[in-house]
C-alpha cells in the first residue's frame, strides 16, 4: 500500500525513490503546480491519481479521465506517474497524448467522458510540472475540489480506492484530427490575411499552425519548433519578451496581425499590424464590440486585472452590453462566465471563454484567434490597428510580478488590503487622489477619482503577486499609481524583484 506522502524527501536519496513526496504548496487554488522532481516525485504523483478517485467516489462521477501532457521533456513521465495511480483507482484512462489544454477538454466533449486531467505547467518556467482537473465539463476544479483534494493526498485518506483497481487504459491515436476538424468544418476566410503563429517552443507548435493554414490564412510560424527548452522566451503572451518577437516578425513579414499562444495552447496574444503589442484584456474589448454587434445586449465578464473599457466604452453601451468582473484565474473565470450565460469572459492573461454558439465553455487560444481572424473579416478595408485606435485611450501596464513565497503571499496581501481599506475610511490620498472605489474580490483593485486603478492580489500558480496599473487620463497618473504599490511592496522584505517593470 501507498504510504501518507511527505513533504521532506530529497532526490538521491533511498527515501525518495519508495516514498511519495508531495510539496503541499503544490495545491494551488484552482490547479497543481508542483517543481518536478523536488517537490512531488512519481510515488507523489500515484497519491494524487488515487486521490482524484476519491473525489469522483466522494461526488458519485464515474471513473472515466482524458489525460493529456504538454511538451516538456519530463511531461510524459509525469503523466506515467498520474496515470499509474488513476489505473490503482479504478479509472478508465483516455490517453490523448501530446497535447493543448484545450484539447484535452475538446476531448471531454468528444469522447463523452467527465474527467480531465491535463498534465502542464502552462507558461510556467522549465522545470514546473502541473495538473489541470475537472468532473463537470466544460468547468475545472475550484477551491474546494482543491482543499478537498489536497486534505485526501496529504493525509493519505486513499488506501480504500486502491483496493478497488479494475482500471482499464485507452489510447486515443485520432484525437488531433477530431479537434482540428472541429474549428475548420467551416468555409475558408475569404479575406486574404497573414499571421504570425508565434508559439515559443512550447506545445502550441505541433497544432496551431497547420489549423490556422486550414481555415485559408497565410501562416508565418515563429519559433514553432518543439523545443523544451525554450531557447528563445518563455511561451507566455504576457511576457514583453514574447510579444517583442511577435512584435519583430510582423513588421519583417508586412503580416496583418501576430497570434501567440502561451505553452500549452489555452491562451493567445496578439500584435497589430503596425507592431503594437495589444494587452489582451484590450483585445477582449475590441472583440466584443464586434460581438456585440452581432449579439445585442450580451453580457460580457472580464477578471479583475483587466481595463475599465468594459464598463465605459460607448460602442458596448451603444450596443446594449453588460459587464461584469470576475476574480482571476481560468478556473473562476470558466465557472463565472457559464454561471452568469455571459456570452464571453475575458481574462487579461489571454484566457478567453467563448459560450455556445461560439465555443464549449473553456478557454482555447484557438478559437481566440479564430475569433480576431472573424473580427477582421466581419470589418473589411479595417487593420487590427485601426481597430486599435478606434478605441477610447487608455495608459495600461503589462502584468507585473515580483517573487513571493506560497507561503507568504496571502498573508502580505492581506496586510496591503487592509492598508487600502484604511486609506479609503480616513479619506487618505493615493498617489495624488481620493480613493472612489474598492474591489476587494480578488486581492485588491483600488480606483482613484479620475478613475486610475491598481490591482494588488496574489498568484494562484506562482510564488509571487501580481500587479497591474491602468489611468484613462495619462501616463503619469498610471505610473503614479504604480509608484503607490512600490512604496508599500518596500516595507515587506518578503516581497522580491518584480519580473519586469513599467
Amino acid at each position: 500500500m501507498l504510504s501518507k506522502p511527505r513533504a521532506d524527501l530529497k532526490p538521491n536519496t533511498l527515501d525518495f525513490e519508495r516514498l511519495p513526496l508531495v510539496k503541499p504548496t503544490g495545491f494551488r487554488e484552482y490547479d497543481a503546480r508542483w517543481l518536478f522532481p523536488q517537490e512531488i516525485n512519481l510515488q507523489g504523483l500515484n497519491a494524487l491519481g488515487l486521490g482524484l478517485a476519491v473525489i469522483f467516489e466522494r461526488r458519485k462521477v464515474p471513473k472515466r479521465i482524458v489525460v493529456g501532457h504538454d511538451f516538456r521533456w519530463y511531461s510524459s513521465s509525469v503523466k506515467q506517474g498520474l496515470m499509474t495511480g488513476l489505473l490503482a483507482g479504478g479509472f478508465e484512462v483516455h490517453d490523448i497524448g501530446l497535447a493543448m489544454s484545450p484539447m484535452a477538454y475538446f476531448a471531454q466533449f468528444a469522447l463523452d467522458v467527465p474527467g480531465v486531467a491535463m498534465v502542464t505547467a502552462s507558461h510556467n518556467d522549465n522545470g514546473w510540472t502541473g495538473i489541470k482537473m475537472g468532473l463537470n465539463r466544460p468547468l475545472t476544479f475550484g477551491p474546494e475540489e482543491m482543499s478537498e483534494l489536497k486534505e485526501i493526498v496529504l493525509s493519505g485518506a486513499y488506501a480504500d480506492a486502491a483496493k478497488n483497481g479494475g482500471g482499464r487504459y485507452i489510447y486515443v491515436s485520432d484525437l488531433y484530427d477530431r479537434y482540428a476538424k472541429a474549428l475548420t468544418d467551416r468555409p475558408k476566410y475569404k479575406r486574404k490575411m497573414r499571421v504570425v503563429a508565434a508559439c515559443g517552443n512550447g506545445t502550441a507548435g505541433a497544432f496551431a499552425p497547420k489549423i490556422l493554414e486550414a481555415l485559408g490564412l497565410e501562416v508565418i510560424p515563429l519559433d514553432a519548433e518543439l523545443d523544451h527548452t525554450f531557447p528563445n522566451y518563455n511561451p507566455n503572451p504576457e511576457d514583453m519578451k514574447m510579444l517583442h518577437a511577435m512584435s519583430a516578425a510582423v513588421m519583417k513579414h508586412k503580416a496583418d496581425v501576430g497570434l501567440g499562444f502561451d505553452g500549452d495552447g489555452d491562451r493567445c496574444g496578439i500584435v497589430d499590424n503596425e507592431g503594437h503589442e495589444i494587452f489582451a484584456d484590450t483585445v477582449g474589448v475590441m472583440l466584443a464590440r464586434d460581438l456585440s454587434a452581432v449579439y445585442p445586449n450580451a453580457t460580457f465578464v472580464a477578471d479583475v486585472k483587466s481595463t475599465g473599457l468594459f464598463m465605459t466604452d460607448p460602442v458596448l453601451q451603444a450596443n446594449g452590453a453588460k459587464a461584469l468582473y470576475w476574480k482571476t484565474g481560468h478556473s473562476y473565470m470558466k465557472r463565472y462566465t457559464h454561471e452568469q450565460r455571459a456570452l464571453v469572459g475575458f481574462e487579461k492573461s489571454g484566457h478567453y471563454f467563448f459560450q455556445p454558439p461560439l465555443g464549449r465553455g473553456y478557454d482555447d487560444g484557438l478559437v481566440a484567434a479564430i475569433a480576431v481572424c472573424d473580427m477582421l473579416e466581419r470589418a473589411p478595408g479595417k487593420t487590427v490597428a485601426d481597430l486599435r485606435r478606434a478605441l477610447p485611450k487608455t495608459y495600461q501596464s503589462p502584468t507585473m510580478s515580483p517573487h513571493c513565497d506560497d507561503e507568504k503571499k496571502y498573508g502580505i496581501v492581506d496586510k496591503i488590503v487592509a492598508q487600502f481599506e484604511a486609506a479609503a475610511k480616513k479619506g487618505e490620498k493615493v498617489a495624488g487622489q481620493k480613493i472612489r472605489d474598492l474591489v476587494t474580490v480578488n486581492g485588491v483593485r483600488v480606483t482613484l477619482e479620475d478613475g486610475t486603478w491598481g490591482l494588488v492580489r496574489a498568484s494562484s500558480n506562482k510564488p509571487e503577486l501580481v500587479v497591474v496599473v491602468e489611468s484613462p487620463v495619462s501616463e503619469a497618473n498610471r505610473n503614479a499609481m504604480f509608484a503607490d504599490i512600490k512604496a508599500r511592496f518596500a516595507a515587506f522584505p518578503e516581497i522580491g524583484k518584480f519580473n519586469q517593470e513599467l
